[in-house]
């Protein structure tokens, strides 16, 4: 019966995930723009991102916290990770992650994971100076986001996770914050556990608005010469949510290994998304990945109004990984992960993460 079980189920979930991407590549791209918070929707992990973040039904560890986060009931003790990201590189924007995540008793992980999104100093004008080498001053926005996150392993197939967001946005005297769910499942069978197949719901949450003394200004009433401050109404805006649905099958050739991926990317603000890709694994100790995003448009110029993304769609990574100490299993990994992109000089990303 349990044989049985676990057929039923991989012919729904391998039905769930060909269906999308055959018949719903449109998705919402009449809404690009009306969402905030896209920041929520950058991959800041280098080893996930240099594949696409395709790894809907195969990521594992600490990074499964943005990909999906059922993955990270596969931690085993402890794991430690800290990404650097130059986000379109020349553009001046800078990203930086770290997180932890830790096993607990048999079946449960916590993890802990925080993002910070920096644009340097950017000149302050006015209504009185408009100009912006006025030489007032600066200001420098941020954006973090806090992710705390629970996984379990439910059963030898079955792996499932939850994560809560707190998303804080600033500029020079305007802020906002909410909150913001991720829910994953992954279910795993195979005669050596190598098909995968994954489906989780990211951003799903409160809507934003700004508040601050940068939406107040001081009025007089005609006739009157006393000043009152008057605030104006900021608009509320909704998170970027999304559907992934993917799947993964690994080619086990003694110590080489060789994993295919595909992931459908449903977005409630843009057009759907499409990944496909491959990793090359030596053993432990060395990892090189591809992959390619296609949505409606992609191949198109980007003046004939149909891209929604700054992607080209390519992406590649590698990770080299050296064990310290293989009694109690720790080891160090460096990873490296770039995106092409349409503007500026692409995206690249480096982490580190020991695990222990």
């Amino acid at each position: 019966m349990k044989t049985i079980y676990h057929y039923l189920l991989t012919v729904i979930l391998l039905g769930v995930t060909l269906f999308p991407a055959s018949n719903a590549l449109a998705g919402n791209k009449d809404r690009s723009g009306e969402a905030g918070a896209s920041e929520l929707l950058i991959n800041p992990w280098a080893r996930s991102s240099g594949w696409g973040s395709v790894g809907t039904a195969s990521v594992r560890g600490l990074e499964s916290m943005f990909v999906n986060v059922a993955g990270a009931a596969f931690t085993q003790g402890t794991e430690v990770n800290f990404s650097s990201t130059s986000w379109m590189q020349g553009s001046g924007t800078d990203i930086m992650a770290f997180g932890v995540a830790q096993q607990v008793g048999a079946s449960g992980v916590f993890g802990l994971n925080m993002m910070s999104m920096s644009f340097g100093d950017i000149p302050l004008t006015t209504e009185n100076s408009p100009d912006a080498s006025g030489g007032i001053g600066t200001f420098a926005p941020t954006y973090m986001n806090i992710g705390v996150s629970y996984s379990k392993i439910f059963s030898n197939s079955i792996y499932g996770g939850v994560q809560m967001k707190i998303i804080s946005e600033s500029i020079d005297n305007l802020s906002a914050q909410g909150v913001a769910i991720d829910a994953g499942v992954q279910y795993v069978t195979g005669p050596e556990d190598n098909i995968r197949f994954g489906i989780t719901l990211r951003n799903w949450g409160t809507k934003l608005s700004f508040n601050g003394d940068g939406i107040a200004i001081r009025v007089s009433p005609p006739g009157q010469e006393d000043q009152f401050t008057l605030e104006q109404r900021s608009a509320a805006y909704e998170l970027p949510s999304q559907m992934n649905i993917g799947g993964a099958y690994d080619f086990i050739f003694d110590k080489h290994t060789v994993t295919l991926a595909g992931n459908f990317r449903s977005n409630a603000f843009t057009a759907d998304q499409i990944t496909a890709g491959v990793e090359y694994k030596l053993m432990d100790y060395l990892m090189l990945r591809g992959a390619y995003t296609y949505e409606e448009g992609i191949d198109e110029a980007i003046d004939s109004g149909n891209r929604f993304t700054v992607d080209n769609g390519l992406s590649g990574g590698m990770t080299v990984q050296i064990p310290l100490n293989k009694e109690t299993g720790t080891t160090f990994a460096v990873d490296y992960a770039f995106r092409s992109t349409e503007h500026f000089d692409n995206t690249h990303s480096i982490g580190a993460r020991v695990t222990f």
